[in-house]
């Protein structure tokens, strides 16, 4: 069943689209939600207990605090990559569609690596150390393929080399973590130009510094309850290389140990 305009004022009592706020759309049978194009404030969406299997006509709804989807057809927690550009969504219900799997935590820590701003996730609150623990082991949510951006291609024509290939690296990696943060990509301009690496070991020593850059750039962008986030998952991060290291030493230690015992 589609969601028409005549049905959407009917339920808001609205006169048109962009006045509607609110809107319950709770086991109406939906499978065609394409009229949220047209509906840039909606704020708090129910569409729990319908045929849903796409995201994409949401990832207009720029006001959107928060979304009920319980019970849906979502195939795939790719969907969320249209959620990403919703900085003021709060609270996601998400519960209970094919996407979620079998491992609830993962499942969990995926929506979140996606959607680091949401407070609330499936009912249960999202804490600061999940969101840190999210950003290193959640799976990183890719673009559904048949998307906009997965069309773009070079006619099945292998890609050739140009000078403005790092560039172009520097750019992808710097707007694919504002993308999970759920900011808006940065204009080339915005990006000193490089040349073309001549060999692969160049070119992944440019990759480990670009990704380096479009981090600490990002940094700009943060506010302070998004720095907070960043500083606890890098805190934990280096505690488990100082693990790693000591785990290291006390090896190499005892084998000179054993070494000298013989």
């Amino acid at each position: 069943m589609k969601l028409t305009r005549k049905l959407v004022l009917a339920k808001a009592k609205a006169s048109d689209l962009e006045s509607v706020k609110k809107l319950n759309c709770w086991g109406c049978n939906l499978t065609d939600i394409s009229i949220f194009s047209q509906m840039p404030n909606i704020k708090v969406l129910t569409l729990s207990v319908n045929r849903i299997s796409s995201l994409a006509p949401l990832a207009g709804c720029l006001s959107l605090c928060e979304l009920y989807l319980r019970r849906n057809m979502i195939p795939s927690l790719s969907e969320l990559s249209h959620l990403r550009s919703l900085t003021s969504l709060k609270v996601l219900w998400l519960a209970e569609n094919p996407c979620c799997g079998p491992e609830s935590s993962q499942y969990r820590l995926t929506v979140l690596r996606c959607l680091p701003r949401l407070q609330r996730l499936d009912n249960l609150p999202v804490t600061e150390d999940e969101i840190s623990l999210a950003i290193m082991e959640g799976e990183v949510v890719t673009t559904p393929p048949g998307s906009v951006q997965n069309q773009l291609s070079s006619n099945g024509l292998p890609e050739a080399e140009t000078e403005n290939d790092a560039l172009n690296y520097n750019m992808e990696e710097t707007n694919k973590i504002r993308e999970e943060l759920g900011m808006k990509p940065l204009s080339r301009d915005k990006f000193p130009s490089l040349s073309s690496p001549s060999t692969r070991e160049s070119r992944s020593s440019l990759k480990k510094s670009h990704t380096l850059d479009a981090v600490l750039l990002l940094l700009n962008d943060l506010d302070e309850e998004e720095l907070r986030i960043v500083h606890t998952a890098t805190q934990n991060r280096l505690h488990t290389y100082t693990l790693d290291s000591e785990t290291l030493k006390d090896s190499l230690q005892t084998q000179k140990t054993a070494d000298i015992t013989q």
